[in-house]
């Protein structure tokens, strides 16, 4: 007899229930990292809260971009509604509150479609939060042609999600990405991950290039997504937090400040981009900022 098929994994992933009554925190992920990272995140909330991850990893027209060039056959809106219907779902299976005693977070990307999620909600729905984690705000300001997205500026980022994936940083000289094409700034990378034990002496160039290639078109699907949505503002006050090395450190509000009309309050944490939802020390800023209010 032959073993019965999965069915595709839920989007609504629940990592910990809220008590009766208690608040739940949902966090829009946009894979690059396993939804597994937020397991960290769910034993640093406070006592009683729950935490479910919108897993965007399990919607394939968005996950399936990412292996075949970074074209997805969807929109910002369509991906937004759909994160909605699974969080009410979601709400309604454990018996959530419907008014603001819960937050809506959004990891990376994942800030774009929170964001965009929560125009869609009626106003006594809302969640009482906005909580976006080191998200680049989907403005003009930001939206580039993928080929302004420079080998030296996506190695590096890649050399951050490598050391994160591997549990080793993966400390890169940056002056040694300097006009480097992708291929010798692989080899820099290499150099490095194996220096740091991240990965094996005899790991296979070709090999980190195909996980590079991976990398790279998320990255580009995430951009190409991005580029014709035009966002409305937050019908809520926004709270970012932004790690030590960012994807972009020069900007302390990430572009936001115009999404957010109600207010913008930015914090920062330590770690870098993938490293701040795995860290004790960054963790510990950002779940408390994950209270509803």
């Amino acid at each position: 007899m032959r073993p019965p098929r999965k069915g595709p994994p839920p989007v609504a992933r629940a990592f910990r229930p809220a008590v009766p009554g208690g608040s739940t925190v949902y966090v829009v992920h946009p894979g690059a990292l396993s939804v597994e990272v937020y397991e960290g995140l769910a034993g640093a909330l406070p006592d009683g809260t729950g935490l479910t991850v919108l897993d965007l990893g399990a919607v394939p027209e968005y996950a399936e971009a990412a292996l075949t060039g970074g074209r997805a056959a969807t929109t910002v809106e369509d991906l937004a509604a759909l994160l909605l219907a699974a969080l009410e779902r979601s709400r309604q299976e454990n018996g959530a509150a419907t008014d603001g005693s819960w937050t809506l977070a959004g990891w990376s990307f994942g800030g774009v479609l929170a964001l965009a999620a929560t125009r869609l909600m009626p106003a006594e729905r809302r969640p009482g939060r906005l909580v976006v984690l080191d998200s680049i705000a989907p403005v003009e300001e930001y939206k580039q042609p993928d080929d302004a997205l420079r080998p030296e500026l996506l190695l590096s980022w890649f050399a951050m999600y490598l050391g994160a994936k591997r549990g080793r940083p993966v400390p890169l000289d940056l002056d040694r990405l300097a006009g480097c094409g992708t291929d010798d700034g692989l080899t820099a990378v290499l150099d490095a991950a194996t220096a740091s034990g991240a990965l094996l002496p005899d790991t296979p160039l070709p090999g980190l290039r195909k996980l590079y290639d991976t990398y790279v078109d998320g990255l580009l699907r995430n951009n190409r997504l991005t580029a014709p949505h035009h966002p409305g503002t937050a019908p809520l006050p926004v709270t970012l937090v932004q790690p030590e090395r960012s994807l972009v450190p020069a900007d302390p509000t990430l572009g936001w400040r115009p999404l957010a009309p109600h207010g913008l309050t930015a914090h920062r944490c330590p770690g870098d981009h993938y490293t701040m939802l795995t860290r004790a020390d960054s963790l510990g800023v950002i779940a408390p900022l994950l209270r509803a209010s």
